[in-house]
C-alpha cells in the first residue's frame, strides 16, 4: 500500500488520503549537490548494490606513482556513544601495515577500530580528531598533539585546534596584504595569537584544514605531498550534524557565489570593492594559480575558478574513490538504531556517499538482532564489530583477527573499482514522468516541494536544508503528485 499525496505548488505535501505507512519522523538536514549522481530509468526497482567505505590506494598498487594517488576521506555518522571512535580505529589499524596513516577525530570505537583496519593493511591513514576527548589516545597508546603523531609505522593521528587553526589563514592574509597594500598595515597589527574561537568557528577550520589535507577543490593538496602524503584521511568531527554540514557547504556556497558575483559586477559598490577584495583572496589562497592583474577579464576568472573548485568539491562526497561514509550504532538501542536511519537519509541529502552500517556487537547480540539491523539498513552493506574492553591494554592484533570483526573488514576492504553500481539518491522515469528520490527514515509530514524556475528544477525542502534538483528536458514541467513506495518519495510530472 502507499500513501497518495496531492501537490500544492510552493506551500507542502498535501495530507495523505490513506493513513501514513511512516511511523518515524526524519529530518532532512542537507541537499544534494548538482553534481551528485543521478540515474534515469525505464523502472524503479533496481537491483541492491554494495557500496564502497575507503580504500584509496593499496601497498601492492606499486604501478601508480603514489604523489598522484588521491588522498580518500572517510567519516562516521551516528548518535554519540554509539561506536563511532571504535570504528574509526579498527579501519585505521586494518589498513595501515606498510604505509602511513592519520586518524582524525574520536569520539568511540568504532572510529578506533576502522583506523586499526586500514593501517593493519597497509594504507598510509591518518586519523584526525576535533575534540579533548582522551579516548582515541587510550585505544591507541598515543598522545595526540596539533601536528602528525606517528603511532606505528604506517599510523599517525591528528588533533584538529581551533586557536591554533586559525593563525595560518590570518598570517597568509597580512601576507597578501603587505604585497598589496590594501589595509595600509591594519592587517599587520592584528596579533592571531590572542584571538580567541568564536561560535561557529570550529567546523569553518576544520574543513579548511581537511582541504589541507585532501585536496578535494585542487588537483594536489596544499600539504598531501612527501611525509604529509596519505592515502586514507579518517574524520572523526565535532558531531554528525556539523559533518553533514561540512559534506554540503560546497553545494550551498555555489549559490551565493553565484549572487555575489551578479552584486560585484552590476553595482557601482561591488565594482568599487570588489577587485580589491578579490584580488586579496586571491593573492592569499593562490585560487588563480598565477599572479593577478586588476582588470576586468581577471576578475572574472577568478569568479569563474570559484565556481568550478566549488562544483568539484560538491562532487567529490558523492564519489566513492574520494570519499567514504558510515553509519554507527549500538544494535541493542533502539533510539541509536532509529538515529543511524536519520543520518542516512540526511548523508543522501547532503549528497554524500554512504558506504554501509556498522553496529558494535556484545555478547547479548542474538542472530535475530543482526538480521533485524540487516534489513533495516538493506540495500546498504551492514556489518558489526565486538565492543572493546576498556580496562586494560588492547592487543590490536588479535581483535582484528577476532571472526566478529570480519564482516566489517570486509566492507572496508571493497575496492574503489567495485563502486560502479552505487545506488543513485535520484532516479528519473522518463516513459512515467516520474522522479524518485531515495529518502530513508524521513516522514513525509517534514518534506516540502517548491518550484522556483519554472518546471526545469525541484527545490526540495525537509528540516533545515534545501536543495535543488535539475530535471532531465524530457521530464520537465509542473508537479502533478507525489507518493511514498518504499521509502523512497516518487514525483509524478505533468
Amino acid at each position: 500500500m502507499s500513501d497518495v499525496v496531492r501537490w500544492k505548488p510552493r506551500i507542502r505535501i498535501a495530507e495523505p488520503k490513506m493513513a501514513s505507512l511512516c511511523a518515524s519522523p526524519v529530518v532532512v538536514r542537507c541537499p544534494i549537490p548538482y553534481g551528485a549522481p543521478t540515474t534515469v530509468l525505464r523502472s524503479r526497482r533496481r537491483e541492491a548494490q554494495t557500496p564502497v567505505l575507503a580504500m584509496a590506494a593499496t601497498s601492492q598498487e606499486g604501478d601508480v606513482d603514489s604523489s598522484h594517488k588521491s588522498t580518500k576521506l572517510v567519516t562516521f555518522l551516528g548518535k554519540g556513544g554509539s561506536g563511532k571512535t571504535t570504528s574509526a580505529v579498527f579501519a585505521a589499524q586494518k589498513h595501515a601495515n606498510g604505509m602511513r596513516v592519520t586518524m582524525i577525530g574520536a569520539e568511540d570505537q568504532i572510529f578506533l577500530k576502522i583506523v586499526a583496519h586500514y593501517a593493519m593493511a597497509g594504507l598510509s591513514t591518518c586519523l584526525v580528531i576535533h575534540t579533548q576527548d582522551p579516548t582515541a589516545e587510550f585505544l591507541l597508546n598515543c598522545k595526540i598533539g596539533s601536528s602528525p603523531t606517528a603511532c606505528n609505522r604506517n599510523l599517525s593521528a591528528l588533533r584538529f585546534e581551533t586557536t591554533k587553526m586559525l593563525i595560518e589563514p590570518l598570517n597568509r592574509l597580512k601576507q597578501a596584504d603587505a604585497h598589496l597594500n590594501l589595509t595600509q598595515g591594519v592587517l599587520g597589527k592584528i596579533v592571531g595569537e590572542e584571538l580567541g574561537v568564536l561560535p561557529g568557528m570550529d567546523p569553518i577550520f576544520s574543513a579548511y584544514a581537511l582541504e589541507k589535507l585532501v585536496g578535494f577543490f585542487r588537483k594536489v593538496a596544499e600539504k598531501n605531498h612527501n611525509k604529509d602524503k596519505f592515502d586514507i584521511i579518517i574524520y572523526d568531527g565535532l558531531s554528525s550534524e556539523e559533518i553533514l554540514r561540512m559534506i554540503s557547504a560546497a553545494s550551498k556556497a555555489r549559490l551565493y557565489v553565484k549572487y555575489m558575483r551578479n552584486v560585484a559586477e552590476k553595482t557601482d559598490l561591488g565594482r568599487l570593492a570588489g577587485p580589491s577584495v578579490l584580488r586579496l583572496v586571491d593573492e592569499a589562497m593562490n585560487i588563480s594559480g598565477s599572479p593577478s592583474i586588476l582588470n576586468g577579464q581577471i576578475t572574472a576568472e577568478i569568479w569563474d575558478t570559484l565556481e568550478r573548485m566549488l562544483e568539484k568539491g560538491s562532487s567529490a562526497f558523492s564519489e566513492p574513490q574520494n570519499f567514504g561514509c558510515f553509519l554507527v550504532m549500538d544494535p541493542n538501542n533502539q533510539i541509536s538504531v532509529n538515529s543511524a536511519l536519520r543520518y542516512w537519509g540526511c548523508a543522501i541529502q547532503a549528497g554524500a556517499y554512504v558506504s554501509g552500517a556498522l553496529g558494535i556487537g556484545s555478547p547479548h547480540l542474538n542472530t535475530e538482532s543482526m538480521e533485524r539491523i540487516k534489513e533495516t539498513f538493506s540495500p546498504l552493506p551492514s556489518a558489526f564489530i565486538q565492543r572493546l574492553s576498556i580496562g586494560s591494554a588492547l592487543d590490536w592484533n588479535t581483535i582484528m583477527s577476532n571472526t566478529i570483526n570480519v564482516g566489517a573488514r570486509n566492507i572496508l576492504s571493497v575496492p574503489a573499482s567495485g563502486s560502479s553500481r552505487m545506488i543513485s539518491p535520484v532516479e528519473f522515469d522518463a516513459a512515467k514522468r516520474t522522479v524518485t528520490l531515495h529518502l530513508p527514515g524521513f516522514d513525509k509530514s517534514e518534506i516540502k516541494l517548491y518550484q522556483y524556475r519554472g518546471g526545469s528544477e525541484l527545490l526540495v525542502e525537509a528540516g533545515d536544508q534545501r536543495r535543488v534538483i535539475r530535471l532531465p528536458s524530457e521530464i520537465q514541467g509542473k508537479v502533478g503528485g507525489a507518493k511514498f513506495l518504499d521509502r523512497s518519495l516518487v514525483i509524478t510530472m505533468r
